[in-house]
């Protein structure tokens, strides 16, 4: 009961940010709002009651939105799409089981910048139709061709969102202590609102351009349950849900356990939560999500924090809030539909721009050629060819330049005089032969050879024929061995 005051203020903190952003993301996939609140509902709920971490709030996440969209199009239906996440939570239990949380360490930090870079590049190229108050189908590309037509009110709606969130994540603002707990985009909703009721009054024309949320109204939870679409288990049959399900598992798994990567820095726990534990949580929730007809659920940083900052202690704050999107979306559905979808653009759009920040981009510039290349292969592989794709070029393109980066340092060629010093620094394989033989060839005639290897505690037997290779062909170049390596001539 000590706690019970503030775990109650940081849940109904959480709602209000979480409640913005649930609308948005089922928006941005093209699903109606009251799936978004669903998603919160689950999250909030039944991941919750699993989840070994007492401050992690998990519901639908942006990131993801991008991935939601391309699937229901490549599988053609939201039935077909929630076979594969009903799919991709059985595959994340099984994750958890098989405790491959601990994993998350593999995946490198170039990688993940460059994954949640690309999620913000394709968020904003997304939602500035929507910002525009363009046609529903409206595309970046349509935009160029002029016949286009806008909607002042939404770009005025927009434009202000912005405005307001770029002040509320300013220093002046954030001095002012009676403003923290009063979230940005909450603020930004609420001035499209007000939006929505002065023009009902002064301008109908102008409001009927300014497109808004549409949700149903719920008598009771029968009707709630009977408006749910069902997953099409039929479907399993297509190989591209299996493909989609496993995209939706990793990316979902992979920016869960970067989140409480995150958070253990924000609030440290003792014993930390188990990544292993999470992952089986999260499995549950986007089984349930698939079954009930939701979006895909992850632990969502962005909540988080905020849950941490408003002085939650334990569980009960995301319970609150899950609670809190629960009676929302029963019985204050009609107070919903005044929000402008310009509204839910800005917040979308400024998440955009926090994941793919100029910043961000320059750090990484700074890091040198190991980082950044990687980071732009990432994005690039994304923005083309989709998001598992991309993260798989992103590390491939890492290894690549790993293996680069230790063959340049596992041998080095130093010569004083007519004697030649070949280190060897690292135990050596087959890959490593073009850059030996590139080497050995610097060697002339009539030279002394001197080999260090005390720190190489295997040759692979391709390096090693290599340098028999070259001890057989010395003495008739009159070249002279020492210290040559065991096991040649």
């Amino acid at each position: 009961m000590n706690t019970l005051r503030q775990d109650a203020l940081a849940g109904v903190v959480v709602f209000l940010v979480a409640l913005p952003l649930c609308l948005g993301i089922a928006q941005a996939s093209g699903l109606p709002p009251f799936v978004g609140l669903l998603t919160g509902i689950i999250g909030g709920i039944a991941v919750t009651a699993l989840s070994p971490s007492r401050f992690a709030v998990s519901g639908p996440a942006a990131g993801l939105v991008t991935i939601v969209v391309a699937a229901i199009e490549t599988l053609g239906s939201f039935s077909a799409f929630l076979t594969a996440l009903a799919l991709a939570g059985v595959l994340q239990l099984l994750l958890g089981v098989l405790r491959a949380g601990r994993f998350i360490s593999l995946v490198p930090a170039s990688v993940i910048k460059g994954m949640l870079a690309a999620i913000g590049i394709l968020l904003i190229v997304q939602q500035i139709p929507v910002a525009l108050g363009t046609e529903e189908e409206t595309r970046l590309a349509d935009l160029a061709d002029g016949e286009t037509s806008f909607s002042t009110s939404a770009i005025a709606v927009a434009a202000g969102g912005l405005l307001v969130l770029w002040l509320w994540g300013s220093a002046p603002i954030r001095r002012i202590k009676s403003l923290r707990w009063i979230p940005g985009p909450l603020i930004a909703v609420l001035i499209g609102c007000l939006t929505t009721l002065l023009l009902t009054r002064i301008d109908p024309q102008a409001l009927a351009a300014l497109p808004r949320i549409a949700l149903p109204e719920f008598a009771s939870l029968g009707e709630l349950v009977g408006e749910l679409e069902s997953p099409a288990w039929g479907a399993l049959r297509n190989p591209a849900v299996w493909t989609v399900a496993v995209t939706l598992a990793l990316v979902a798994s992979l920016e869960t356990l970067l989140s409480q990567e995150a958070l253990k820095k924000m609030r440290p726990q003792n014993p930390p939560p188990s990544p292993n534990r999470e992952m089986f949580a999260q499995g549950v929730g986007n089984l349930l999500s698939g079954a009930l007809g939701a979006m895909p659920i992850t632990a969502v940083i962005v909540r988080s924090s905020v849950n941490v900052s408003s002085g939650a202690q334990t569980k009960l704050s995301i319970f609150i809030h899950g609670a809190l999107l629960l009676i929302c979306g029963l019985w204050f559905s009609g107070l919903l539909t005044l929000i402008p979808l310009a509204s839910l653009a800005a917040v979308l759009l400024y998440t955009g721009y926090k994941l793919a920040t100029p910043r961000l981009f320059i750090e990484q510039f700074r890091q040198g050629p190991a980082q950044y290349v990687p980071f732009l292969a990432t994005i690039a592989g994304i923005l083309v060819f989709g998001m598992l794709a991309g993260i798989g070029i992103g590390i491939a393109v890492q290894v690549a330049f790993s293996i680069w980066r230790s063959h340049r340092h596992s041998l080095q060629l130093a010569r004083y005089d007519d004697h030649y010093v070949l280190r060897i620094q690292q135990n050596l394989t087959f890959l490593h032969n073009p850059h030996l033989l590139a080497l050995l060839a610097k060697i002339p005639e009539k030279s002394v050879v001197i080999v260090e290897h005390d720190s190489a505690g295997y040759l692979d037997p391709d390096v090693q024929a290599v340098l028999d290779d070259f001890a057989e062909s010395a003495p008739q170049r009159g070249i002279h061995l020492n210290q040559w390596p065991v096991g040649s001539h």
